[in-house]
């Protein structure tokens, strides 16, 4: 007599991968957890990841877009012993449409045995300060840099024009030297050179250097110093949104049209590279992380599952003696592995997005979120499951009944 062929519905194989699953709800719960930060990782990179990309773009508009750096790279002869960089080179160039500021800085070297300290040399109670750094830069330059001012001020064309021994102190130079406020008018001895200190520098936007530095008149250290000599000088410009590329193919030919190739002009770059490459190197990395969560929620489920397969091998036996087929055995641990990887889809996916809404308010960003890929994440996680669960199905499919339930 032939038996009838047996099936399985749909809601029989779903309420058997459920009852498989709450047989051991804890390990189920750990067992999801890799495909949990898996996917997870998955939402949260991609969501980071371009909502940094919008926050760079918007960061380069403001400043890196906005500058044009332009070096002095004249060839130092007997005969040409000054800067490329003339005089009037500020105003020069301030007066190129779409220049907002403009200034040329170098760094002084003062001679062996001499230091910035903030009292006379051999007096008991100066403060030497070793690590500060001595810039001489145009009025222009602290206009470019957008300073933001702890005390006091920062000087101008009038102490420029006068050769007036005056400094602005950056925060860290000026809590080395032991000058917290301009009562008493204080002053900094470069060397044996008194300088009166008439600012100090909470922040800057740009160059971040001079937080470390005592900043003096340009005209006062050619007085007392000299041109520029190994360390050459670089002129900052800040230019209205749009406007860098033109101006810094004009700035040679301004400043020196005798000899524009004494002067290397160094724009911003192009926004959109700059953007592509981000994202690549950081989707790439955090890409990378999250493929190894996957493969390791993969390897979880497939542990537990094949666990499971010899834990129930008499339940197999039975099964196959009552008329179940090898593919129904498949079919259902299959569906288990499947509905542990949709699990971890489902609340990776959501996991993701609250981290990505989570780190956009902290740094009050605007949050932005892929649809596409909170939509295949569950699904991602299935197919993780499926294929975590096609080697432990298949060795319960070839798990003999007679020899399951002698066990």
């Amino acid at each position: 007599m032939k038996l009838p062929r047996s099936r399985m519905s749909l809601r029989d194989l779903g309420g058997e991968a459920v009852a498989g699953i709450l047989q051991r709800p804890a390990r189920s719960v750990l067992t999801a957890v890799g495909t949990v930060l898996g996917v997870g990782a998955l939402i949260a990179v991609t969501g980071l990841t371009s909502t940094a990309s919008s926050q760079i773009d918007a960061r380069f508009n403001q400043l890196t877009a906005t500058e044009v750096v332009v070096d002095d790279i004249a060839p130092k002869t007997p005969g040409q012993q000054g800067p490329a960089f003339p005089a009037d080179a500020d105003t020069t160039v301030e007066r190129l449409h779409g220049v907002t500021a403009a200034g040329v800085s170098w760094q002084v070297r003062l001679q062996p045995g001499q230091f910035i300290a903030s009292g006379p040399p051999g007096a008991a109670y100066a403060i030497t300060d070793r690590q500060a750094r001595l810039t001489a830069a145009s009025a222009g330059t602290l206009r470019a840099v957008e300073p933001t001012l702890q005390q006091g001020r920062v000087y101008d064309e009038f102490h420029e024009n006068h050769h007036e021994r005056v400094a602005v102190l950056g925060s860290a130079a000026a809590s080395r030297l032991g000058i917290t406020n301009l009562r008493g008018q204080p002053a900094v001895f470069l060397g044996s050179k008194p300088f009166v200190v008439i600012g100090i520098l909470a922040d800057v936007r740009r160059r971040p250097d001079l937080l470390s530095s005592v900043i003096i008149p340009r005209a006062a250290a050619e007085e007392l110093w000299g041109p520029p000599g190994d360390d050459p000088a670089r002129m900052l410009i800040t230019t209205q949104l749009g406007a860098a590329t033109q101006i810094a193919s004009e700035v040679p030919l301004a400043l020196r049209p005798d000899h524009p190739d004494h002067l290397r002009v160094t724009p911003p770059p192009d926004p959109r590279s700059l953007r592509s490459g981000v994202e690549n190197d950081l989707g790439q990395l955090f890409l990378l992380l999250a493929a190894i969560c996957l493969v390791i929620g993969a390897v979880g489920i497939a542990n537990t599952t094949l666990v499971a397969v010899l834990e129930r091998s008499g339940e197999i036996g039975l099964r196959r003696a009552l008329g179940a087929g090898a593919r129904h055995i498949v079919a259902q641990f299959l569906a288990e592995s499947a509905a542990l990887g949709l699990l971890g889809g489902l609340v990776g996916a959501s996991l993701g997005t609250v981290t990505i809404v989570a780190v956009a308010a902290s740094k009050e960003w605007t949050p932005v979120l892929h649809p596409a890929a909170i939509a295949t994440a569950p699904l991602l996680g299935l197919a993780t499951g499926l294929l975590a669960g096609v080697y432990p199905a298949w060795r319960a499919s070839r798990i003999q009944p007679a020899e399951a339930l002698r066990r």
